[in-house]
């Protein structure tokens, strides 16, 4: 190694730029170490800390960066960056919004601080951010995907469908840019991209990620133009092209979890658990209309939106003290069935959400899967209320199979595979009746369907639950205007409707086994 400082320097930035964090980070450490305060050694410290997730580190260097030179805006862009993963939003926001006055910001700071904003929700300012982005590299197909991402969460799908358009252009084999487009509004016979993705699909060849987001484009374009055959062969085609071996027992394990967290269910004494009537959870399997409740819900004066909160889940896990690898197993289940400080959980719930919450009354945490963890909510925050959404079991097996979610969690694994998502469901309809038997009164279960044919009546029916009066914004969910971070944000910008609902029998042939098991399993099918 040479003992020229400005030479380490210049290594260790390199070592940033290919992204090796660990080389980045020692180079940097050792200079500091050696050297009087140098911004720029702080920022490559700070940022290699930042990347291997020791956040503490990371924000300790990038503010000493930031005192040192407190007018580079790509320093206060990556602290903004470290204080958002580390769960201080406030914090994050304010350093985001110093940075992007700063002059002299580049392409990279800009595309941390469209980062920073979407983690915060805040789509219009992450678009804003991405556009410049796009500006400063107009040679960047990665710039032009993300700023059509942010606005597609801000509702503007015409502005969205450019930036791909463009992304593509740039780049063809951008994959996941087809899905994104296909995703943005139906498509008719002589308005499509199908031709379009008849070429992609052979460019993708074995590329297993490429078939995997060009299938599933085709599939859905395919639908819209009534090829209901061809759109489920390319269904099962792209995600069996992305599908991992399940790991031995996964469903058993799966259900081995569920049943561990209905025995564990806690019967806290009267009087503990958090206070508050804030937190509103919608949960229910994805894909059954839960983003179509919070929408009717947050369009309520006293309501706002939190978006799909992992909170409560992270709080949960650092009560328990259990120190494996996942959120959520069988080892936090354990260490709660002593017992835990249901008021302290349910505040420190509370506090994590902030400044998120707290300028209305109440707010919607809308995490789906958060129906593992009705026991615990209930526990630690007894005045909450809790909605779960039903819906045709077909049709939920269909839109949870149907659906894309992140490929590489371990949450949606089952979703790869037709026949294991069907199996999901039976393990989800089972612990909802376990809740409904263990915590009675606690959890209202909404119909979709019925919801959708009686929706001012179901909007009442869930205002009423709520303890708030009836608004008539509620009926024009469409109208709000709050971002949507889900697969629903182009769906729930429309007034209700009853497309999705019994779409399962376009594919009735094809769900045959799907029906068989559900039906052996008590499931009645409509």
């Amino acid at each position: 190694m040479s003992a020229d400082p400005r030479t380490r320097y210049h290594q260790a930035f390199d070592a940033l730029n290919r992204s090796d964090w660990r080389t980045a980070q020692s180079l940097a450490m050792a200079l500091l170490r050696e050297v009087p305060p140098h911004a720029g050694v702080c920022f490559v410290a700070g940022v290699a800390s930042r990347e291997l997730q020791q956040l503490p580190l990371a924000i300790e260097l990038l503010e000493h960066a930031v005192r040192l030179d407190p007018v580079r805006p790509d320093c206060a862009a990556q602290l903004a960056r470290a204080l958002a993963q580390a769960g201080e939003p406030a914090k994050a926001r304010a350093m985001a919004e110093r940075a992007a006055t700063l002059p002299g910001g580049d392409a990279a700071t800009f595309d941390a601080l469209g980062l920073v904003y979407t983690t915060m929700h805040a789509y219009a300012d992450a678009a804003r951010m991405f556009e410049r982005v796009a500006a400063l590299a107009p040679g960047s197909a990665r710039a032009q995907y993300n700023h059509g991402v942010a606005l597609v969460h801000a509702g503007e799908s015409g502005a969205a469908a450019q930036a791909f358009d463009a992304c593509l252009r740039l780049d063809p084999r951008y994959w996941k840019a087809y899905l994104s487009r296909a995703q943005l509004r139906r498509w008719g016979p002589g308005d499509n991209h199908v031709a379009e993705l008849r070429v992609a699909r052979e460019q993708a060849g074995d590329d297993a990620l490429g078939a995997l987001y060009v299938d599933l484009a085709l599939s859905r374009e395919l639908e819209d133009c009534d090829q209901h055959a061809e759109a489920f062969a390319r269904l099962l085609a792209g995600k069996q092209a992305w599908r991992r071996p399940s790991p031995p027992h996964a469903g058993a394990t799966d259900e081995a979890l569920m049943d561990a967290l209905v025995q564990a269910c806690p019967s806290p004494a009267p009087g503990t658990g958090a206070a508050t009537d804030e937190p509103v959870f919608v949960i229910g399997l994805p894909r059954s209309g839960t983003t179509l409740v919070e929408r009717v819900l947050t369009s309520h004066s006293r309501v706002q939106g939190a978006g799909e909160l992992r909170n409560f889940s992270v709080a949960l896990k650092r009560a328990s003290g259990s120190t494996s690898p996942s959120v959520l197993d069988l080892d936090v289940v354990e260490r709660t069935r002593g017992g835990l400080d249901w008021t302290r959980l349910g505040e420190d719930y509370l506090a994590s959400t902030r400044p998120g919450t707290g300028a209305t009354p109440h707010f919607v945490d809308k995490l789906p899967h958060n129906f593992l963890y009705a026991g615990y909510i209930a526990a630690a925050l007894p005045n909450a209320r809790i909605i779960c959404l039903r819906r045709n079991p077909m049709d939920s097996v269909l839109g949870n199979f149907r659906q894309l979610f992140a490929p590489g969690s371990p949450m949606y694994a089952y979703s790869f595979d037709l026949m294991d998502t069907a199996r999901y469901y039976l393990l989800f309809d089972r612990i909802m009746r376990q809740w409904q038997e263990r915590l009675p009164g606690r959890i209202l279960e909404v119909s979709y369907e019925a919801l959708v044919d009686d929706f001012e009546g179901g909007a009442r029916r869930m205002l009423d639950f709520c303890g708030l009066p009836w608004e008539e914004a509620c009926l024009r969910f469409e109208d709000n205007p709050m971002p949507v971070a889900t697969a629903s944000a182009m769906q729930v910008r429309e007034p209700v409707h009853r497309r999705a609902i019994g779409r399962w029998k376009r594919y009735e042939r094809e769900l045959q086994p799907v029906r068989e098991l559900l039906e052996s399993a008590g499931i009645a099918i409509a």
